[in-house]
């Protein structure tokens, strides 16, 4: 029988996951999550014999390392997808290639195109234009968020170190609060780091393919040093990532020509049906959920919650199996 400090620690999980979504604060709660299960997995390797004062320097250095790499990566590349040759030159390329398929399509299609290059950018300017006052908030918008991903990790780094003290004198709801913390943060290291092995999986697929057969072939696609880092980057997403990286490769390609475009097609399409045989032996495996669960949960928490609902719901989905598992309700 669950008992009331339980039955309250839930009822808080719940609350609190809610006004993450709704504050858009899943950034940081992702950055915090991160260094929470990195500091741990890596705390686990320092000798148990060590004094209590020693031990808390060490867990306290490797809380500030963790957040130094995983803020330097994260900054890196974000730099690199937004500068120079990063995302604004990728979305020119498909936005080219978009204008110049209107010359090849049959004319029932080509009349959905936009007629040139110039229009697709008129008509990007003229959304600027209608939305400047949203644009304008952007930059404030990027200095939060920069703000609640650095306080993220921080507290990230803090929960990691706290969470080694002895649970079994804390009070009853605070100990039940630690337990729906240890449940989700072994559920985030679970999705998060077996979607990172599909990602970086699928990524190498990719890069051999973009970067050696293709050349191989006297084929070179522009910017592939870009796509390939989008592919892991987007393939971190379950499920769709995938389909959202294969889609702008394919755009490229046919940018070079449609034979080109072609081949991409059938060999990403390969790669993709490669993912769903991954994802059912890493995350699968892991969380024993499969891509249709994955992808019903992601759907409804992206019309409940938007864009937020549909990152985190892989990783909410794991948590709750994984609570209802452990109360033997599943």
């Amino acid at each position: 029988m669950i008992q009331k400090p339980e039955k309250a620690s839930y009822l808080l999980a719940i609350f609190a996951g809610m006004l993450v979504l709704h504050y858009h604060l899943l950034p940081a709660v992702i950055a915090g999550l991160a260094v929470h299960v990195i500091t741990i997995k890596l705390a686990q390797r320092v000798p148990g014999n060590w004094g209590s004062m020693a031990r808390e320097v060490i867990l306290g250095l490797i809380a500030v390392c963790v957040v130094v790499v995983l803020f330097g990566i994260g900054f890196g590349l974000w730099s690199f997808l937004i500068g120079h040759h990063g995302m604004a030159d990728l979305l020119a390329a498909v936005t080219e290639t978009l204008g110049n398929l209107k010359r090849t399509l049959p004319a029932s299609l080509a009349l959905s195109l936009p007629d040139t290059v110039e229009e697709i950018q008129s008509n990007l300017v003229d959304l600027m234009r209608e939305n400047g006052r949203h644009l304008s908030q952007v930059g404030m918008e990027g200095v939060k968020i920069f703000a609640h991903v650095l306080l993220g990790m921080v507290i990230g780094g803090m929960t990691a170190l706290h969470s080694f003290k002895g649970v079994e004198t804390w009070p009853a709801l605070s100990a039940a609060l630690h337990a729906r913390l240890k449940g989700l943060s072994e559920s985030f290291y679970k999705v998060v780091f077996a979607q990172a092995k599909i990602s970086t999986l699928n990524t190498i697929l990719t890069t051999i393919y973009l970067a050696v057969i293709l050349p191989l072939c006297g084929v070179h696609l522009p910017m592939v040093t870009v796509l390939i880092i989008f592919t892991f980057v987007a393939g971190l997403l379950p499920v769709v990532g995938n389909l959202i990286s294969n889609a702008v490769i394919v755009v490229i390609s046919l940018g070079v020509s449609p034979a080109v475009g072609g081949s991409s097609l059938v060999f990403l399409v390969l790669i993709h049906k490669l993912e769903y045989f991954t994802n059912a032996k890493i995350v699968g495996g892991e969380v024993h959920a499969r891509a249709w669960e994955l992808l019903c949960a992601m759907l409804l928490m992206e019309a409940i919650f938007g864009i937020g609902g549909m990152v985190a719901a892989p990783i909410v989905y794991a948590w709750l199996k994984a609570e209802l598992k452990n109360l033997d309700l599943v």
